[in-house]
């Protein structure tokens, strides 16, 4: 398995809370060790998602790939 597919079986374990609170994150890209994902429905506009970006979804990805240097939401 290479970075990318375990980047969105990490992302897969994730959705099920994101979906729950109506919102759900996309996949965009990996380039030079950073995850590019787009948070979308309630989670694009939610005002902890700073704090789930960073301590939820950079967290997770980066304990199970450490090359991984940072996890960023794009429009």
């Amino acid at each position: 398995m290479n970075t990318e597919e375990k980047i969105k079986e990490i992302l897969d374990k994730l959705r099920p809370f994101l979906i729950n609170d109506g919102g759900n994150i996309e996949f965009v890209k990996y380039e030079d060790n950073i995850v590019y994902v787009r948070f979308v429905g309630a989670c694009a506009m939610c005002g902890i998602l700073d704090i789930t970006l960073k301590e939820g979804v950079e967290a997770a990805i980066v304990a199970e790939i450490p090359e991984v240097k940072a996890v960023v939401n794009v429009d």
